[in-house]
């Protein structure tokens, strides 16, 4: 039998070196559109016939697993940050009462002015004591700050707002991930698509071409996303130490991670945002209400409030703005609390992205492989085929697929 290989590759020597080389691109090409299916498009793109809610895939349509999952991603993440990472007690507590209420008081006094009845006036009767009052006020929110600001609903809102948020965090913080996802494929596709043309010359069938070009297709898909989160703990192998190489990265995920957050999510004007006008918007002006002075009117509280709701919708150049985002460490805290994450935990970050619905690309990988496989029997690599032999190989591929 395997003089009959080598005397097959003798007599055809590019045709049979053109298989690894191409299996080799059939590994790139199915990982780069696996990476490009699990993010777009954005929206949905297909027919309406039929599709299950939040499904990427519907009937003659797709839309980017990402974007798909939005909400249950979303969802999860909240989850995380906000029970494992971030207590915004611990984070409002690193603020200076004095120093932020003298920041927000000419806002407030604006306001006052702009939008109370008689605001000239009670402008300027206020002006003395407004720094005092803006104090107390801040004062009161560090301690009651879970009754008025929901982190949860900041951090969800974000995500589910706009698709694109959670779609650049997964392409920023795993960049690395996706870049090696997608060149490892012509790797192990010319590896394995060595393997591809032995079998070709041992057997020269109408379906072997198309069945191992689906096999480097699904394999070189599968083994990537398996490098990238397996072993989850650092495994000794041999002279070697193993671990996913999301895992490995964990110092340098964690600091893009808290960056995005800080800088696209947990931001001074969305924090104030959900706080003067977010599901606990009674209880903040409640908390205002209790402690300004009943001297001053509600109608002159209100203006204060509105003069807050103003504030969230000012540049994140703002002073104030500038000031709270530093004061709050969001960053720094994230950072370090990811750092500290089990590697198990900290994979949980990033890997539902792939692991839901990795079994799609994959098969895609699969698909595309034995098309690729056809298309170099039908040009006769190894032996003449038919185009009904064709055919009859490919179904046969997809169907061992399956």
């Amino acid at each position: 039998m395997f003089r009959g290989m080598f005397s097959r590759i003798r007599q055809r020597p590019f045709q049979y070196a053109m298989i690894p080389i191409c299996a080799g691109g059939i590994g790139l090409t199915t990982n780069w559109a696996g990476v490009k299916m699990l993010f777009y498009p954005i929206e949905y793109m297909g027919t309406e016939i039929y599709r299950e809610k939040n499904c990427p895939y519907g009937f003659l349509g797709w839309q980017g697993v990402v974007p798909a999952r939005n909400e249950k991603m979303a969802i999860r993440l909240t989850d995380i940050i906000t029970k494992n990472l971030l207590s915004l007690k611990e984070a409002f507590g690193y603020v200076d009462p004095g120093h932020f209420a003298s920041l927000l008081a000419p806002d407030i006094e604006d306001s006052i002015r702009r939008n109370a009845p008689n605001g000239g006036t009670w402008a300027w009767v206020l002006r003395p004591f407004l720094p005092l009052a803006l104090k107390l006020v801040v004062q009161e929110l560090q301690e009651n700050i879970t009754d008025v600001l929901d982190l949860e609903t900041v951090v969800k809102g974000a995500f589910t707002r706009d698709k694109e948020v959670l779609v650049d965090l997964f392409l920023r913080v795993a960049k690395n991930e996706l870049d090696f996802l997608v060149v490892s494929g012509s790797y192990f596709g010319f590896l394995l698509g060595l393997g591809q043309m032995l079998g070709w010359a041992a057997l020269p069938k109408p379906w072997t071409l198309p069945v191992t070009g689906a096999f480097v297709g699904y394999a070189t898909n599968w083994i990537a996303i398996k490098l990238l989160f397996e072993p989850c703990d650092p495994t000794p192998v041999g002279p070697f130490i193993m671990q996913g190489l999301f895992q490995m990265r964990q110092v340098e995920v964690s600091d893009e991670f808290s960056a995005f957050l800080a800088t696209r999510v947990l931001t001074s004007k969305s924090l104030i945002d959900e706080m003067a006008n977010g599901k606990n918007q009674d209880n903040f002006e409640r908390l205002l209400r209790r402690v300004i002075p009943f001297v001053v009117p509600d109608a002159v509280v209100d203006a204060a409030a509105q003069g807050l709701r103003e504030l969230a919708l000012a540049d994140a150049s703002h002073p104030t703005h500038v000031f709270l985002e530093e004061s709050l460490r969001i960053e720094g805290t994230l950072a370090s609390r990811l750092k500290a994450l089990s590697a198990r935990d900290f994979e949980d970050l990033l890997h539902p992205v792939f692991q839901e619905d990795e079994i799609i690309l994959i098969v895609v990988g699969g698909i595309m492989g034995a098309t690729c496989g056809l298309a170099q029997a039908r040009m006769g690599w190894g032996g003449p085929m038919t185009a009904k032999a064709a055919s009859g190989a490919v179904r046969k591929a997809i169907g061992n697929l399956k």
